[in-house]
């Protein structure tokens, strides 16, 4: 059975909302959102992992327009955020419109019905705008070792945790050391009765700030929302001038460096061990992690740090690069995700035929990190050059959810039947990225990380003020797109700058 709907949304995580509440503001209301998982939440309904929780201020960390006064934590747990996303799709009315265990195998673009074909789970439907509100941590990635497939143990990852098993005086291996092993390596450590850690690379770690935020507090907040912004803000200011260093003049991040080095030698007494948990890059070019209790951890007598990568699996052992076996019963990947590669993009065909990742060529790229020129009403969230190195994505993902709604205004004030982002637009802010990315931490800090291409360059981060990208965003620039009536052959119209502010 074929079903029409105006804008098809994919995914309800905080992209998924964030574009919803916006259309429904526009008191626009034909939007059905289709996500594949039962529930709400994103990627904090998919990471469950123990101790798993944002590492951006709580207060930051949530919707502008939705201020939360009852977090227990100034650093999120994820139970919370979870929470937190459902009270929001009850408060801005978006639950008749969401469909879950529904997941999208398919889109493709009709240029002579001007609509996008999407196939999924359970039937087809047409729609006249898609959206991509499925993020960039979607998609979990294994490490592309042989003998994954032989090992007779268990096997998972960190964003498909099994809590059905049980970990108690297993021999466990431990692969990666990023930001979701650093959470969950302290909380499995006592259980395990061998944890082996396996680090590829060291990661720079600073001391964590996160405390309870008492009632009191949380009272005070609930009385005068006014404070709570003010916290808000607070913690915006305290992120955002880490700018200078990311992105500006690198050389500041020494300063941040030093304090991470006196956490180390405060927190490793070991010159041996210390040697093996010091980074030979500069802090910043990969993720920066809080972290009190991970150095700890690696110091427990059943833990072993081996600062070697994975070299081979084994029916019932592992191999680092040295040649050197280690048996255990359960492997856990904390290996992060296909954050460039995404796997969406292999399913979204644009006006010419091709998809997505095949148009890319192994380097994503974007204007706003939203639109693809050749993609006709289709918009992403998260998208490429729209991730960050410092702050809250949550604030990027409002700027998008404006730009989006936006769009779909100037598609409907001009009664235009498709609208694409001008080739000449979506080129020169790349090139501005470009140039901006050449001076930063993530190019000049001796690192390669997860946030580069197969080509070798940076897809991931926003290389600049997020109050730059939010104005930008926000303000409708109809020079930007191309607003077409019937296929590519007909007429094309700018949309009237008026009508979409």
């Amino acid at each position: 059975m074929n079903q029409h709907v105006r804008v098809l949304i994919v995914g309800i995580g905080f992209s998924g909302i964030a574009l919803g509440r916006a259309l429904k503001e526009a008191r626009f209301s034909d939007f059905l959102i289709l996500e594949r998982a039962s529930e709400a939440g994103g990627v904090w309904q998919s990471n469950t992992y123990p101790g798993c929780r944002c590492d951006v201020p709580s207060h930051l960390y949530s919707f502008s327009y939705a201020p939360n006064p009852d977090w227990s934590s100034t650093y999120s747990p994820q139970p919370e955020i979870q929470s937190y996303l459902g009270r929001c799709l009850d408060r801005f009315g978006l639950r008749p419109h969401l469909r879950t265990g529904v997941e999208v195998q398919e889109a493709r673009w009709d240029e002579t019905g001007q609509l996008w074909h999407v196939t999924t789970s359970v039937g087809t439907w047409t729609a006249q705008v898609l959206a991509s509100a499925m993020g960039p941590l979607t998609e979990p990635k294994l490490p592309d070792v042989p003998g994954i497939d032989r090992f007779r143990g268990k096997i998972m990852h960190s964003a498909r945790w099994d809590h059905t098993h049980d970990l108690t005086g297993e021999r466990v291996a431990s692969i990666g050391t990023g930001a979701s092993a650093i959470q969950y390596v302290p909380e499995i450590a006592d259980r395990t009765g061998q944890l082996y850690v396996f680090q590829r690379s060291a990661p720079w770690i600073t001391p964590h700030d996160m405390r309870t935020i008492t009632e009191a507090e949380r009272e005070r907040f609930r009385d005068r929302p006014l404070r709570q912004r003010a916290e808000r803000a607070k913690a915006y200011l305290g992120k955002e001038v880490l700018v200078l260093g990311f992105a500006k003049h690198p050389r500041l991040m020494r300063v941040i460096e030093h304090v991470a080095r006196q956490h180390l030698e405060r927190q490793v007494r070991d010159p041996s061990l210390r040697r093996s948990l010091t980074p030979d890059f500069t802090l910043g070019c990969k993720r920066v992690v809080p972290s009190n209790a991970w150095y700890p951890a690696l110091q427990k007598p059943n833990v072993e740090l081996v600062p070697r990568a994975l070299s081979e699996v084994r029916e019932h052992s592992v191999i680092d690069t040295d040649g050197v076996e280690r048996e255990v019963d359960t492997i856990v990947f904390g290996t992060g995700f296909h954050v460039t590669d995404i796997p969406f993009a292999d399913t979204v065909h644009g006006a010419d035929g091709e998809s997505l990742s095949s148009t890319w060529k192994g380097s994503p790229r974007a204007y706003l990190g939203v639109s693809v020129p050749g993609f006709p009403n289709f918009f992403m969230f998260l998208g490429p050059n729209s991730g960050l190195g410092h702050s809250s994505m949550v604030y990027m993902i409002e700027a998008q959810a404006e730009h989006v709604k936006n769009a779909i205004r100037a598609l409907d004030v001009s009664g235009s039947t498709s609208i694409e982002v001008d080739r000449r637009a979506h080129d020169a802010y790349n090139a501005d990225l470009d140039r901006r990315l050449a001076k930063s931490v993530w190019e000049l800090g001796g690192c390669r990380t997860f946030y580069h291409d197969a080509n070798g360059r940076n897809a991931t981060i926003y290389p600049d003020w997020t109050f730059r990208f939010r104005r930008r965003a926000v303000r409708w620039k109809p020079d930007a797109y191309r607003l077409t009536t019937g296929p590519r052959t007909t007429h094309q119209k700018r949309a009237n700058p008026a009508d979409a502010s």
